[in-house]
């Protein structure tokens, strides 16, 4: 048998329970993975709360990302042998072993540990696609804001990495982690917008805006730094939500869309170095419920992740 945490309704991390299941085998182009380390995301607390809709066939497990190591491989399947150490997104992830189509998989690079790997495939993989629409390049100034939260500490090192110059919001004690990143920090928050405006060496000129908040704050903040005329160029869009609204879409803001090809973009920038995750908290993968309510929380800086 193979542990998982599962849920029986929709809810709040009460109804996650530890269960056992059958060891499953792999059909045509598929992967069994015994998971390694799964990261936990914003999305399980909506999905747990039943936000998403889909089936309401129980029991479900929650889980989008993981990196683990093949244990079985499927017919048809090529690139991937039974060892082989992987990084993959899907559903379900929060499991000691997991049934993945090898389309959703990719090789681990060697010098990229699991749990740096587990947490690429939704945050930062959902900060290169956010980048790579707004059209993102080294003549840029990208305000990010969220900037020390998962999928905002990600498009801070991915922009820096697209050789832009790159504003980071922040709560003050998290402003050494931002700038750390290679962002200027400043304070979200009423006065942000003279705060960037009053920013030496140019980083007051913001050309693009990465939004993983979206309230309706950040939203104004947004219009009024880059100017009604200044949310699209080249018929790009120079602001990217990452959180859409009833603000963010009356207010012209493009919402995310997913680039094909993010999570080997990623996994590259991880393998050089260019890329990594601070992991706030670790918890076993019977105290998924633990790790689910700390992310519910909110203001959690970096990645918290499941060890299995």
């Amino acid at each position: 048998m193979s542990t998982a945490i599962f849920y029986d309704r929709h809810g709040g991390v009460d109804v996650l329970r530890v269960g056992d299941e059958p060891v499953p085998a792999p059909g045509e182009g598929e992967l069994v993975v015994a998971n390694r380390v799964v990261g936990v995301n914003p999305a399980d607390v909506k999905k747990l709360a039943g936000e998403f809709g889909g089936s309401d066939e129980f029991p479900q497990v929650l889980g989008f990302e993981a990196a683990g190591v093949v244990e079985s491989v499927g017919e048809g399947v090529e690139g991937f042998a039974v060892g082989d150490e992987v990084v993959w997104s899907g559903t379900g992830a929060q499991r000691e072993r997991s049934l993945v189509s090898a389309t959703k998989a990719r090789v681990k690079p060697a010098n990229v540990p699991f749990e740096q790997a587990a947490v690429l495939p939704v945050a930062a993989s959902a900060a290169f696609s956010a980048l790579v629409q707004a059209g993102v390049g080294d003549k840029d100034v990208v305000l990010v804001h969220g900037a020390s939260g998962g999928v905002g500490s990600a498009a801070v090192q991915i922009a820096k990495a697209l050789g832009a110059r790159v504003v980071g919001t922040a709560s003050e004690r998290n402003h050494d982690y931002v700038q750390g990143l290679g962002a200027i920090p400043v304070a979200y928050g009423p006065g942000l917008v003279d705060a960037v405006r009053a920013l030496p060496d140019g980083h007051a000129d913001v050309t693009a805006v990465v939004d993983t908040v979206g309230s309706p704050e950040t939203v104004a903040q947004t219009v009024e730094l880059l100017g009604a005329d200044g949310l699209e160029r080249d018929g790009k869009p120079r602001a990217v939500t990452l959180v859409e609204s009833q603000e963010s879409l009356a207010a012209g803001i493009a919402s995310k869309v997913s680039q094909k090809g993010a999570l080997a973009e990623v996994l590259a920038l991880a393998e050089a170095g260019l890329l990594s995750s601070e992991i706030s908290a670790r918890f076993p993968l019977a105290e998924a419920a633990r790790a689910v309510e700390q992310v519910a929380g909110g203001h959690v800086r970096g990645k918290v992740v499941l060890e299995v």
